[in-house]
C-alpha cells in the first residue's frame, strides 16, 4: 500500500510538473514554443512519459486551462464578494475578468482560444469550469429581474471575452476600457 501512495503521488507531482512548465513556457514564449519535446527537455522526462499522463498538447492545454478557470473563479468570487450593489458588483466583476485575461495572456489563449478536449455546459465539464461560471451567474442573478440568467450570464461572458481579446489584440481605442465597461454595465442594468 506504501509502494502505490508513494507511486500515485510520483505521478501527480509530474503531472503538475508537466502543466507547470506548459504554462511558464507558454507565457515567456507563446504556445508555439510548447511541445512535447520541449516540454520533455524542460521536466527532463521523456515524451513518452508525457503521453503517459496526457494524450497530447490539446490535453496538456486543457489541463493549463482548467487551472485557469479555478483561478478566474477566484478572481470573480473576490470581485462579488462585499456589500455594493448589484451594478456595482457587476462593474468589479467585470474589470477583474479583463485584467485576469491582461494578465495572463497565455493562460487565457488556453482556457478560450487554443484546442483543448474541454467540454463546456455539459455533465463532463470540470468543476473548475463551472464554478467559474457561477460566478457569473451569481452576480447576474441580481439584474436579470425575469429574464433567463444563464442565456444573461453567457452574453455578460461573451462580452467580456470580446472586450478582453479585442483589447489585447490592439482591436479597440485605447484608454477607453473604463467607458466600454461602464457602458455595458449600464446596459445589463437599466437596458438604456
Amino acid at each position: 500500500m506504501v509502494i502505490s501512495e508513494r507511486r500515485a503521488r510520483e505521478q501527480a507531482a509530474r503531472r503538475r510538473l508537466i502543466i507547470s512548465t506548459a504554462r511558464q513556457l507558454a507565457e515567456a514564449e507563446g504556445w508555439e514554443a510548447v511541445t512535447t519535446r520541449r516540454l520533455s527537455d524542460e521536466i527532463e522526462y521523456s515524451q513518452p512519459v508525457l503521453y503517459t499522463h496526457f494524450s497530447g498538447m490539446d490535453d496538456i492545454t486543457g489541463a493549463v486551462a482548467i487551472d485557469g478557470f479555478g483561478e478566474l473563479a477566484e478572481v470573480l468570487s473576490r470581485a462579488r464578494r462585499g456589500r455594493r450593489t448589484p451594478e456595482a458588483t457587476l462593474k468589479r466583476i467585470a474589470h477583474a475578468y479583463i485584467e485576469f485575461a491582461d494578465k495572463n495572456p497565455a493562460l487565457y489563449d488556453a482556457m478560450f482560444i487554443r484546442a483543448t478536449t474541454l467540454r463546456f455546459a455539459d455533465v463532463d465539464t470540470p468543476p473548475q469550469l463551472s464554478e467559474a461560471f457561477a460566478e457569473l451567474r451569481r452576480a447576474v442573478t441580481q439584474v436579470a429581474g425575469r429574464q433567463d440568467v444563464d442565456t444573461l450570464a453567457e452574453v455578460l461572458w461573451a462580452a467580456l471575452h470580446g472586450l478582453a481579446t479585442l483589447s489585447r489584440g490592439g482591436r479597440l481605442r485605447p484608454g477607453q476600457h473604463r467607458d466600454r465597461v461602464e457602458l455595458l454595465i449600464n446596459q445589463f442594468c437599466h437596458g438604456t
